[in-house]
């Protein structure tokens, strides 16, 4: 898999328990590990449907008449099932974040490593990228979004720093902006920051959080009884999100208690967390954040 190492492959398939005759969703395509790991479960009768908003996963599509790509962002998911005459489903999965093809190429933006334009967008239709922010979102918007999606604590300082450095040059490229902030980016942690400020505009340019809580609220009515959901994530914003929801059905506040002070959730837990193993992570590096969380339609 050059385009992609699937993460967690044969534990996130298997806690689908595919039928042979189900109707399965792999929401993030990218290279098809997923996808193909579940066809080679299912029956003749059995079906796939896949989505990928990015053109480059479109070249990895597969030539099975079980299988459909849909090149949507998957937070329309109900939507264009139901144009396929699909309402209900026996199982999908979600490996949220960035495929490693979209790390590797150096023109897409979304790696510290490379001196590329500033884009990171998974869809590349889309009209806001992340030069766009960084060059006209204002001071406030910025700091909030370096504090809530990069969980930086010094993202106020950021902040001005990089509006300060745009009214003298336009901040175009993954290395200007680490210039602009090197003096932020002590030398044992630059590595790490770094990573949370591309992390921060990258989830602002892709809507990624509101696209996942989409995603998830859509479930409960989505899944059949018994139905299985299971999903990959890759830092703590998308881990607490996925979690709470399984746990309370709501990403804020608490669920309403009966009379007996018993909540009603939707979904209900499979099993405790998986993460990869020492192996994986040592063979595939991007594994070593990921978090996979299974439930089940109560």
């Amino acid at each position: 898999m050059k385009y992609h190492s699937p993460v967690l492959l044969k534990e996130s398939v298997d806690a689908l328990s595919i039928k042979e005759d189900g109707v399965y969703i792999d929401v993030t395509f990218g290279g098809g590990g997923h996808s193909r790991e579940i066809l080679s479960r299912l029956g003749e009768n059995g079906r796939l449907f896949a989505f990928d908003q990015d053109p480059d996963a479109q070249r990895n599509k597969i030539d099975d008449k079980r299988f459909v790509l849909i090149a949507e962002n998957f937070r329309y998911i109900t939507r264009f099932l139901r144009f396929y005459g699909v309402k209900k489903v026996d199982g999908v999965l979600a490996d949220l974040g960035v495929s490693s093809h979209q790390f590797d190429e150096a023109e897409r933006g979304f790696s510290t490593r490379f001196d590329a334009e500033l884009d990171m967008r998974m869809n590349q239709k889309s009209e806001l990228s992340a030069e766009k922010i960084v060059n006209t979102y204002g001071e406030k918007e910025l700091a909030d979004i370096l504090f809530l999606y990069g969980e930086l604590r010094n993202a106020r300082a950021l902040a001005k720093t990089i509006v300060e450095a745009r009214e003298e040059n336009k901040v175009k490229t993954s290395f200007q902006l680490k210039e602009v902030l090197q003096r932020h980016l002590p030398k044992a942690k630059e590595h790490k920051m770094l990573a949370q400020i591309f992390q921060a505009f990258r989830i602002e340019v892709n809507e990624e959080l509101d696209v996942l809580k989409e995603f998830l609220q859509q479930m409960p009515s989505l899944l059949k009884e018994e139905g299985r959901l299971s999903v990959i994530s890759y830092h703590s914003l998308e881990d607490r999100l996925v979690k709470r929801f399984i746990q309370k059905g709501l990403f804020v506040g608490e669920p309403e208690k009966d009379f007996f002070g018993n909540i009603d959730v939707p979904l209900k837990k499979v099993g405790k967390m998986i993460i990869p193993t020492s192996l994986e992570i040592k063979e595939n590096n991007r594994a070593r954040s990921a978090k996979l969380r299974i439930a089940t339609l109560k």
